[in-house]
């Protein structure tokens, strides 16, 4: 089985036993469910349709917190909850937050997923390079992943279903070859979405100007 993603349809307070899901396929007794930041696991009383479902909260060492409505929700078997660039284990979330790693890249190729429960910066060095980036996986949601370059090199980096899953179009970031630059996605249901969205309209009276 794969990882499912929904969202609450309505708000879950610190002390609830129970969130109410907008749809409860794949879920089932025993499964690991992901809302927000916190852990649960799903009650054995559990009948496997229901869209208020029983959770045991607070797994894994996260903090039990409150939820607000169309917050995402992702649900699996425990091994569906596997790190994304090692063995197959369950995710264990810090206490404190996600954690931050940092991976460095010299040559052309495929930018390593951040492992599940963890942000990342991928710094590109050297000359301009031809990376390629795959869709994030469900365990991946509300992980941030910095690309930057370490030099200013027009490095081109080919985003599997495009930028927002905008798709064609929208797959391939380039940096300018004068400066060093950045791009910054975010996870969210299996799609790399751009930190933040590009504005549009008149935006003259809140720009930056670089002289």
């Amino acid at each position: 089985m794969s990882l499912v993603h929904t969202t609450l349809s309505a708000s879950c307070a610190v002390g609830d036993t129970s969130i109410v899901v907008t749809s409860a396929t794949g879920f089932s007794a025993g499964y690991v469910v992901r809302v927000g930041d916190e852990m649960m696991r799903v009650g054995g009383g559990y009948n496997g349709t229901a869209t208020i479902v029983p959770v045991i909260r607070g797994q894994d060492g996260t903090l039990v917190s409150a939820h607000a409505v169309s917050t995402g929700v992702v649900c699996g078997v425990g091994s569906d909850w596997a790190t994304t660039n090692g063995a197959q284990v369950a995710v264990q979330y810090p206490l404190a937050g996600k954690t931050r790693r940092v991976s460095t890249y010299g040559a052309a190729g495929a930018i390593s997923l951040p492992v599940a429960g963890t942000d990342e910066i991928a710094v590109i060095n050297g000359t301009a390079h031809a990376m390629t980036l795959a869709l994030p996986t469900k365990d991946l949601d509300g992980s941030i992943l910095w690309i930057v370059g370490d030099t200013g090199a027009a490095h081109a980096i080919t985003i599997a279903s495009g930028l927002g899953g905008a798709g064609s179009g929208y797959t391939v970031a380039t940096f300018d070859g004068t400066g060093q630059c950045c791009l910054g996605l975010i996870a969210i249901n299996s799609i790399w979405v751009p930190l933040a969205s590009p504005f549009s309209g008149t935006l003259t009276a809140i720009d930056v100007a670089v002289t």
